[in-house]
């Protein structure tokens, strides 16, 4: 298939190719989000220099793998040997001796699968990047692997002779709802626009997870084909999701599994709690690695410091998987379809799509006429414990207004009543008394298929709807 969507990382990847140095790209991003097919894709496979890490291979066999590949792209047999600086001489040679103007573009994926135990894999990139290509202009090496904590510790934060050597980091990100919208359309898969918000709520921008739909089933049917009829595809994805990326992961799962029994989010101190896991450079890093891959999310509450962040677990698949497969004795393989009006659901829907919301900030933005206002993002809970009172996203704006948002998931024009509109009122006035703020307050609503007029609808500043979520 062609590549979709990634408007913004072509754009940066012909910058590099267009580039007057040589480059060094490290790609990193959650397991399954497209990072091999984006590089594929964009170079349709013109590389001088291309090649995979083995899983669960030794030195040797990395090694032979590596022979493998150079001779072939040298189209000469080179003479086996065992140690990486002696391989990277020999890639030197192929480089040196292609041929080919312009970049040459040496892609190695899965790039933390090469550095085996004692193996010196890593001394042999710093000398090819150090001692030959960072010194020339016609170099474009792109690293990238599924194990991200690898990818952030060995080498966006190495502190040895890769110390500040990768020029371009690019954080490959899930696909957002329009790139979802343009996917399914080229799939010539006819879902509406609340179809594929349905779709997004359990698996997100996940290109791999999308690529499995079935254009003769509805998303609801698509569903149950993934994940409830026996042996679905990704039934058992989340055994293998964690595992994948990021090493010691037992204590990431601890994490995210507090993070699932609290929606609203925890604080560190909290997570500490809850988890067992002591206070230390480990935990800051493990939660550095769970918001890299887009799992986590560390956000403020208003007018609270930086030390009291919360962290909210944002991965939609990890969300679903707690609220409906993680221990569940579910033998229906039509569970989801016939899973419709339920109280369970209907909770977990209203929270998932405020997760949709808060990732589409910049579409939230441009609707409101706001996009080029500085502007800070925050949630916000009263004191007052009787009273209760809870934003979950507020837009604080340089043009002294403050966006109160509502974020309300339905299946047709959302209709606020005479409880919704006092409880809407109490927010405002709270925040307020509370926060001392003298901005102006705007009732913002965001929902599925906008607001019903009804006698409180005048209330509401300002609204935005799905279709504004997919611009």
């Amino acid at each position: 298939m062609e590549l979709l969507g990634r408007k913004k990382e072509q754009i940066i990847l012909q910058q590099l190719i267009e580039s007057e140095k040589s480059e060094f790209v490290a790609l990193y991003g959650r397991r399954r989000v497209g990072k091999t097919f984006l590089v594929k894709e964009f170079f349709k496979n013109n590389f001088s220099f291309y090649i995979s890490g083995l899983q669960n291979s030794n030195k040797k066999g990395q090694l032979q793998n590596f022979n493998t590949t150079l001779s072939f792209y040298g189209k000469m047999p080179y003479p086996k040997v065992n140690s990486w600086i002696d391989a990277f001489r020999q890639l030197i040679h192929l480089l040196e001796h292609s041929g080919k103007r312009g970049k040459k573009v040496v892609f190695i994926d899965e790039l933390p699968w090469f550095d085996t135990a004692r193996s010196g894999f890593l001394t042999a990139i710093d000398f090819f990047w150090n001692a030959w290509a960072s010194g020339r202009n016609d170099i474009l090496l792109i690293v990238c692997g599924s194990a991200t904590s690898w990818i952030i510790n060995k080498l966006l934060n190495n502190r040895g002779g890769l110390y500040n050597r990768v020029t371009r980091r690019m954080h490959i990100s899930p696909f957002t709802l329009s790139e979802c919208k343009d996917f399914f359309r080229y799939k010539k898969m006819p879902f509406d626009r609340k179809s594929i918000i349905d779709a997004y709520m359990i698996f997100g921008g996940i290109p791999y997870y999308l690529e499995m739909f079935q254009k003769r089933l509805s998303v609801a049917q698509n569903i149950d084909n993934l994940l409830y009829k026996k042996d679905a595809p990704l039934k058992n994805e989340f055994s293998f999701l964690y595992a994948s990326l990021f090493k010691n992961y037992e204590n990431h799962l601890k994490i995210v599994e507090a993070l699932s029994r609290k929606t609203k989010g925890l604080t560190r101190d909290e997570i500490i709690v809850a988890t067992k896991i002591p206070n230390g450079g480990g935990l800051s890093v493990m939660l550095e690695e769970l918001e890299q891959c887009d799992f986590i999310r560390r956000y403020q509450s208003f007018g609270k410091k930086e030390q009291l962040s919360l962290y909210q677990l944002i991965d939609f698949y990890s969300l679903f998987y707690f609220n409906f497969l993680k221990n569940s004795r579910i033998n229906d393989e039509q569970f989801w379809t016939n899973f419709i009006d339920n109280a369970r659901r209907r909770a977990w829907s209203g929270y998932a799509f405020e997760q949709v919301c808060l990732i589409h900030l910049p579409q939230i933005k441009q609707k409101l006429g706001i996009s080029g206002v500085l502007s800070n993002i925050s949630s916000w809970r009263s004191n007052d414990k009787e009273n209760g009172a809870q934003i979950d996203l507020l837009i604080e704006r340089n043009d002294n207004i403050v966006n109160l948002c509502e974020m309300k998931y339905a299946s047709e024009e959302f209709v606020i009543d005479k409880k919704l509109d006092e409880n809407l009122r109490n927010k405002r006035a709270s925040f307020k008394n509370e926060t001392k703020t003298r901005k102006t307050i705007h009732l913002t609503m965001i929902t599925t298929y906008g607001i019903k007029h009804t006698e409180y609808r005048n209330n509401i500043q300002s609204e935005v709807t799905m279709d504004d979520l997919f611009k």
